[in-house]
């Protein structure tokens, strides 16, 4: 190692620092088409960096494959434009290996529920400490207006002229089915709410999923009017009196006729997979405390015999 590696100077936990300035946290411009609804998700993350004085080194942004996957290019920050559905499996490895990191995760209705499927199902219920949103917008944006795992029974897309009739995934249902130990639901219509749902599952240790619709302008313009008051629609809220510890309730809250509800559906704790590799990872050290290396090597020969 090098001298200049060596002194670098290190910044100090207990140093005070300025929140970032959005200019500061933004970095290429957004290249989305006009009126797409990731805008105002973008924002709100900006937002978010910023009230929770988070630093450059401190968050790391991974994505796979969409429009929506496309934020790690829009954060001066740690990132990752990952392989098509395997986000997730990046961003449990940086979880894993990096505590110290806010590690958050950002994907489409194909990438989360499609392609991506697997993982999202085995990270759930994983219970891997990240905060994950889905920008569900009901159709594959990307690849210019096909039928995605959330399309409405009717929708005609390129690859369903006739109309789609498969029955469409219900991401909150699947997300409490797998595991996960944090769901919620919100819009990008409403981004006061989205902060405060990305605050809730920031704060959460494990993992923090999180379901937003974001409209797709120019393949299915008016997908959510329904839930958007300001077009005639509905935002209708959890219940106040919901217990969000209760499963079966979250996953009844879960079934409604859309708009459906918004809003923190489900939430528990149990023993994140970081907590319990890193258990194992310290039971193993503890075995060779105060061993010199030729020792541990010495020990592990004598098994081979």
């Amino acid at each position: 190692m090098t001298e200049s590696l060596k002194t670098e100077p290190q910044i100090k936990e207990t140093e005070e620092r300025k929140p970032l300035t959005k200019k500061e946290i933004a970095a290429d411009h957004p290249t989305w088409c006009p009126g797409c609804g990731d805008f105002s998700v973008l924002s709100i993350y900006y937002k978010l960096i910023q009230k929770r004085n988070i630093h450059h080194e401190k968050v790391t942004t991974v994505a796979g494959i969409g429009c929506s996957s496309r934020f790690p290019y829009f954060v001066q920050a740690h990132g990752a434009h990952y392989i098509h559905g395997r986000a997730l499996s990046f961003a449990s490895g940086v979880s894993l290996s990096r505590p110290d990191l806010h590690v958050f995760a950002f994907g489409g209705d194909g990438d989360a529920y499609s392609i991506g499927g697997n993982h999202f199902i085995h990270t759930a219920r994983k219970n891997v400490k990240m905060t994950y949103v889905v920008m569900d917008n009901f159709v594959y944006g990307l690849t210019k207006k096909q039928t995605s795992p959330t399309s409405p029974i009717g929708y005609k897309s390129k690859t369903d002229l006739w109309g789609a009739f498969d029955k469409p995934t219900n991401p909150m249902k699947l997300a409490i089915a797998a595991g996960a130990t944090f769901v919620a639901r919100t819009s990008h219509s409403n981004p006061k709410h989205l902060l405060e749902m990305m605050n809730l599952a920031m704060d959460h240790d494990g993992f923090g999923y999180i379901e937003c619709l974001s409209e797709c302008t120019e393949f299915y313009k008016g997908a959510f009017d329904a839930s958007n008051p300001r077009k005639g629609g509905e935002y209708p809220l959890v219940p106040e009196d919901h217990d969000v510890t209760d499963e079966s309730a979250a996953y009844e809250l879960s079934g409604e006729d859309f708009p459906g509800r918004f809003g923190l559906f489900y939430q528990v704790q149990r023993p994140t997979k970081n907590a319990l590799e890193a258990r194992v990872s310290d039971d193993a050290k503890a075995k060779f405390e105060g061993k010199q290396d030729w020792e541990i090597l010495q020990t592990n020969f004598n098994r081979m015999k």
